[in-house]
């Protein structure tokens, strides 16, 4: 339990804790409240505007299957889950400090920067951040595999749908222990329904220890009028030491 709080609030808890500042751009109600269902904002070319400060969806942090769906996992996922599990998840890569991965990091607090050839996404987790190319380029072929892997992105009518690759073995799908692979590959479909909602669809698709692909949808409130703050895991951490397992 004490694991599963720590990696639950390290990377949201901070969030909310900035000057109350108003963010400029956002349609107000008549009391000054932020008006959440007004229309999504679009860019000069007309997609939709993904840009703004956008709030964790915790449920899929501690178990990405926590939605009810159904995890097609073969024998040796599920073998790998269960030692995880039996060891009260104390292996956990984020609870030494080392980068949450993908998908893991999608449920965190981010601020999603758009421009036309390049999506910028700032993670509150680690104070890190990703790059998605719209530019056209490919995926890379031969990848040095990575934490965060390699992303490109192009619009299918309203939805922003990125693909990534290259991906390491070393994070987990979640906090629970769903595992992962180099085989990894993961689609994410944006989509801004109103001014204060963006629902993000992953796909997950990785034949070393899934039977099929399998897709959940995470849901993120805009965090109006607050920004990001710093989040170093290793300043005055104490918790290792006592991550003994079974």
């Amino acid at each position: 339990m004490a694991i599963g709080l720590a990696l639950l609030t390290s990377p949201i808890a901070a969030t909310a804790q900035w000057i109350r500042y108003p963010t400029p751009g956002i349609p107000r109600l008549a009391d000054g409240k932020p008006n959440f269902s007004a229309p999504t904002p679009r860019t000069v070319d007309g997609k939709p505007d993904l840009s703004g400060l956008w709030g964790p969806d915790a449920k899929y942090f501690l178990d990405i299957a926590g939605g009810g769906v159904n995890v097609p996992i073969r024998p040796n996922g599920k073998a790998l889950f269960d030692e995880r599990q039996a060891n009260l998840g104390k292996d956990h890569p984020f609870a030494r400090c080392l980068p949450l991965g993908m998908p893991l990091m999608v449920t965190a607090s981010m601020k999603i920067i758009q421009t036309p050839t390049v999506l910028i996404i700032l993670y509150e987790a680690e104070s890190t951040f990703r790059q998605i190319f719209l530019d056209g380029r490919k995926l890379p072929e031969d990848p040095q595999p990575t934490w965060r892997g390699y992303s490109v992105g192009h619009w299918d009518g309203d939805d922003l749908v990125i693909e990534t690759a290259g991906l390491n073995a070393k994070p987990w799908l979640d906090q629970a222990g769903h595992p992962q692979s180099e085989a990894l590959r993961i689609v994410e479909r944006y989509t801004r329904r109103d001014f204060g909602h963006i629902a993000i669809q992953l796909t997950i698709d990785d034949s070393k220890y899934y039977a099929r692909p399998w897709t959940v949808t995470q849901e993120h409130p805009l965090m109006a009028d607050d920004e990001l703050l710093e989040n170093v895991c290793l300043e005055n951490e104490k918790d290792v030491v006592h991550l003994i397992g079974k």
